[in-house]
Order: structure tokens, then sequence, then C-alpha cells
């Protein structure tokens, strides 16, 4: 299979469900037995998690990292279609095409001596768990190296700092009334939407760092009323706020709890991610891309978390990137199939200059 052809097929696994996760699993468990790479499959939280590897245990070793879950979508986007240079479908960006390249990757690397190339793939980056994640799960199984690589959407850039989350269950509290005397109640649905309006002015939001304008907040769900003609008097809204690898998220949190008729139910946190651009490891990697890239390679921030953060609290310098493509978690994602080649490339570049970046 070329890039394009494996990332179609990975695409139609429509994995935001539990079984289109085990199938998807099984297939790519397959695959790779088939081609002579011994695929160990292990669970975390009852969901698959898939660990490979080629090249001698001894050598110095990069560990390559994805995840297979998307988040959901309309039937149509797990067929995925070409226009152009552009395939699009549900994943092609985030992030089974650069899943396919790491599949294929391993393949063309299975017979060289120099590198062990390991490969894990999780199945729960998209969902909202705190703890026992997939990726926690590799670690603890000693599924680590010298270097880590996630295959999230970069732009063929090199990420080397990804925001934390905070995550938020707000309770806003009103008065109920008549539904046709609203103005003798206070409606806690309209209040929760300026208490959202509110955690977007405060102080933390303002502020920004050499490589984010700013941190990112997004209300995600808001639930409130329990009759079409009452008032209501209480709403429950989730906020996901992606702060700045320089912010304290509690003081952030401190900062919520200070707004009026506003109570914390419940929240979860991830920390940010954050690589020394001057790692010889990112340098090499800007190096080997260069040539597969029409601008400059450079160290860039990302706006989404990441699951790097397991492998560097595992002491596992780790960084995401991935290829060129657009429109991830929408209805028009899409990832440029001409840098699925250059993402391969890059990779065998990389790897094949990677023993002279590990420390001796």
């Amino acid at each position: 299979m070329d890039e394009i052809a494996l990332t179609e097929r990975l695409v139609a696994f429509d994995t935001s469900l539990p079984e289109g996760l085990r199938r998807a699993s099984e297939f790519v468990g397959g695959w790779l037995e088939s081609r002579d790479i011994h695929a160990e499959q292990i669970e975390s939280k009852g969901l698959p998690v898939t660990m490979a590897e080629v090249g001698p245990a001894d050598a110095p070793t990069l560990v390559l990292h994805g995840h297979i879950d998307v988040v959901p979508a309309e039937d149509a986007m797990f067929e995925s279609r070409r226009e152009g240079d552009r395939l699009y479908g549900r994943g092609t960006y985030d992030m089974k095409g650069a899943l396919a390249v790491m599949l294929l990757v391993l393949h063309d690397l299975r017979d060289q001596s120099d590198v062990r190339v390991r490969l894990g793939i999780v199945s729960d980056e998209e969902s909202e768990e705190e703890k026992d994640r997939g990726s926690d799960a590799l670690v603890g199984h000693g599924f680590i190296g010298d270097f880590a690589i996630t295959g999230e959407p970069t732009n063929l850039q090199v990420g080397v700092q990804a925001k934390g989350v905070l995550a938020l269950r707000l309770e806003v509290t009103g008065r109920s009334a008549h539904g046709a005397t609203p103005w003798l109640g206070d409606n806690a649905v309209v209040k929760a939407v300026e208490v959202f309006r509110g955690v977007e002015s405060l102080p933390f939001a303002r502020q920004s760092s050499a490589l984010f304008d700013r941190p990112s907040i997004n209300l995600g769900r808001i639930s409130g009323g329990d009759a079409f003609n009452k008032v209501p008097d209480s709403c429950v809204m989730d906020v996901d706020i992606r702060f700045l690898p320089e912010q304290d998220p509690e003081q952030i949190l401190e900062q919520v709890k200070g707004l009026p008729d506003t109570r914390v139910l419940a929240s979860f946190r991830r920390p940010p991610a954050v690589v020394e651009p001057s790692s010889p490891f990112v340098q090499g990697l800007c190096h080997a891309t260069s040539p597969h890239h029409p601008d400059r390679v450079m160290s860039v921030g990302r706006d989404g978390a990441s699951d790097a953060v397991s492998f560097l609290a595992a002491g596992v310098p780790a960084v995401e990137f991935g290829p060129v493509g657009d429109g991830h978690h929408g209805p028009e994602e899409w990832v440029s199939v001409s840098s699925l080649s250059g993402y391969r490339q890059a990779l065998a570049g990389f790897v094949r200059d990677f023993p002279g970046m590990v420390p001796a």
C-alpha cells in the first residue's frame, strides 16, 4: 500500500466508536504481522493499545506515536474522497494520514540495524479522561526511547510546545419564575452566556507568549432548564481552556471561581508540553524536513493538547510533527496528498541521521 491507499483504509473505520476502534486496531495488527513485523496489543480502560518495533533493542531508539481514534462525524466523512492534492475525510489530518505514513516507515526500516524504531498507537487521545490514558499505558509498559514523535497535525513544522488543558464544568445559578413573566426571574441560561464572556475577559485570557497569541477558551456544552414555560434557575456548561505553558492552572481556576453566581462542579487538566528548540533532535528533524517543505521549517507551538506529555513526564523529549492539511474536527477535514510523501521521506531521513543526535 502507498500513503494514500493506507490512509483511505484507516479512514473507513469509524473510530469514534469502541467497535470501530477494535476493528481498526485488528486491521493494523494484521497489517504489521503480514509484513513480518511483530505487533503486541494491550488494553487501557478496555481500549486497544498497539505496539510494534523494528531494529536492534540495544540501538538508539526513536518512538513514533499516534492515535487512531477520531471525533464523531457524519457517515459520509468515513468515505474519503480526493480533490486534487486534498484527501478529505474524518481523521485524514488528525491523524490517520500521519499514522499511515508511520506504519509504512516502520515497514521501510525493518531491515536496517542502526536504529530501533518503535510505533505506539493509542485509542483515547480524543477522550476526556484525565488519568490512565493509553499513552500513559505505553510509557508504563516501558515503551520509551531517546526521542518521541507524535504525529499530530503541524503542517510539517515541528511542534515544540502545546498548550495545557483546564476543562471546567461550571454551574450558574439564577431564580425561577413563570415563563410568561420572565422579568420576575433571573434566567440562568442567559446568565451562563454572560459568565462565559466573563471567563473570556479574565486577566489570564489576555496573556500571550513567544509562540502563542493567547490562551484558547471554548464553550463546549451548555444545558439548563426543565420546562419551556419556566425561567431556568440553574445552568451547567463545560468550558475548555487551553492555557499557555507559562501559566498556572491553579491561578486560572481561582480567577474563574471569582465570577458571581458561578460554582466549579468538576475540572480536568493536562499539563502543557515543552521541548527546547535547541535540542539536537528538534534541529535534526527540522533539517530532515526542509527538503520536503516549500517554506522554512521552524519550531512552533500548537493550540491543542498533546499526548507527548506522557513521554515528557518519563524524561523522554517529545515533539509533535505531522503532514499538511486543515479542518480537523470540522466538516471539511483534509490532508495534502503530496505532503504525505514528503512526511514519509522526512521521517526516513531523520532516522538515517538519528544515531548522531543521541547523546553519548
